[in-house]
């Protein structure tokens, strides 16, 4: 019975390993789409999109018509003795309508769409930003995972070479004071291991934030190439692609058409819009028994004696041009932010190429050798100690290097407004 509760634990165990090593790990476009459908920033930014449409539908109504209904001649005191009140009371019923001219509704509505087409590129631009952060996380989980797998290496590969270095001890080939520095130095590379693995926990749980996501830390993971582009495209490139991208650049020339369009409504605002009147009354105090029922009819135009809407006609004149001005100014900066990008990038390239190519495999070399002129007795244990010290110091800075670059590149897809480097 007991044999059996025990292959029974271990069977769960085993279950509960393997379901934990065979969790999914998130590709980067997986992680977009997630953070697109969940993010609650994004989902409050669409509400607001709809809100702009249902303005579009208000700025579209007609005018309502007016009733009015209207009595007079209803008798106060009797007459010669006689007492009908309602005898002569006139009863008149009317209604009247503005009619709105120079296509006050149609320019109305127009307003109201290019309102909803500048929200929707700021939308746009927003989740631009959103992204961008998003990236820099997942590039800060990617970069911290890959130092952690560093740490792990190299913890390895120094228990290895302790191995090695206690049975020397046995043999009396090492005083016993270098074997002690031996292990205290595998205190620094435990610590590396520590601060990797808080590391990349606290990446995730910044990642997690922005997914709007409860899941436990340890169910999650994601995956991702760690490297470089050795080639990018030229400045020139970039740059165009931003001006048809950006979407606070497009934002900025819908504002000038959306400016344009409130001028020419505060021009129509500016017409009198006439008021028909039509009524229907019944006068049974006429002497006229045929002329008991009227109809009647009215247009009233007001006077524009006074331009009552000139300052708002000066005011959206002025808009456009400020509006102009604003979009030169958006158009400057989107230069300005893809050429600090591209820059950094490139710089971030002249220091990782050499990396590639020489420094790596030269730091493996020079650790390798002089371990294993160390373990014959050809080096010093200070040497031995200063070549563990180089090649951890190269590894690392290899790899927050690498983390700089796609960071880089991350900057410049912001600049640019889509992804052009992945």
């Amino acid at each position: 019975m007991k044999s059996s509760r025990i292959c029974l634990l271990a069977l769960t165990m085993g279950c509960v390993e393997q379901k934990i090593t065979a969790q999914h790990a998130f590709t980067w476009q997986e992680i977009r789409d997630k953070f697109e459908t969940t993010n609650p920033t994004l989902q409050a930014a669409r509400i607001g999109i709809d809100e702009s449409k249902a303005q579009e539908i208000t700025a579209y109504l007609r005018p309502n018509p007016d009733f009015t209904l209207l009595t007079d001649g209803t008798q106060l005191a009797p007459y010669r003795g006689v007492w009908r009140p309602f005898s002569g009371t006139q009863v008149q019923n009317g209604a009247s309508y503005l009619h709105e001219r120079e296509h006050k509704r149609e320019l109305r509505r127009e307003s109201a769409e290019k309102a909803t087409v500048i929200a929707e590129s700021q939308l746009a631009d927003q989740q631009r930003t959103l992204l961008f952060n998003l990236h820099n996380a997942f590039v800060q989980t990617l970069q911290q995972k890959a130092v952690l797998a560093l740490a792990r290496d190299n913890l390895t590969y120094y228990d290895r070479l302790l191995v090695l270095s206690r049975e020397r001890f046995k043999a009396g080939d090492i005083a016993k004071v270098d074997m002690t520095r031996l292990e205290l130095q595998r205190v620094q590379f435990e610590s590396d291991l520590q601060t990797a693995t808080v590391n990349v926990r606290t990446a995730k749980i910044q990642l997690l934030m922005l997914l709007n996501d409860r899941s436990p830390v340890e169910q999650f993971e994601v995956s991702g190439a760690f490297d470089f582009k050795e080639e990018i495209a030229a400045l020139p490139e970039f740059r165009q692609m931003a001006l048809e991208t950006r979407p606070d650049l497009k934002a900025a020339i819908e504002a000038i058409d959306k400016a344009e369009t409130d001028h020419r409504l505060a021009i129509a605002n500016g017409s009198a819009d006439p008021t028909f009147n039509v009524w229907v009354t019944h006068n049974p105090s006429f002497n006229n028994p045929f002329d008991n029922n009227t109809i009647g009819g009215s247009v009233s135009i007001p006077l524009r004696i006074f331009d009552r809407n000139q300052g708002e006609k000066l005011r959206t004149q002025l808009d456009i041009s400020r509006n102009q001005k604003l979009r030169d100014a958006s158009e400057a900066q989107v230069f300005s932010d893809v050429d600090s990008a591209y820059a950094t990038l490139n710089s971030n390239l002249t220091l990782l190429r050499p990396y590639k190519q020489t420094y790596l495999q030269q730091a493996v070399e020079v650790r390798d050798t002089v371990s294993f002129s160390y373990q014959h007795g050809g080096a010093s244990l200070l040497d031995f100690l200063q070549a563990q010290q180089d090649y951890r110091s190269v590894q690392l800075n290899y790899l927050n290097l690498i983390g700089s670059f796609l960071t880089a590149a991350n900057q410049l897809n912001l600049a640019v407004g889509r992804e052009v480097i992945q």
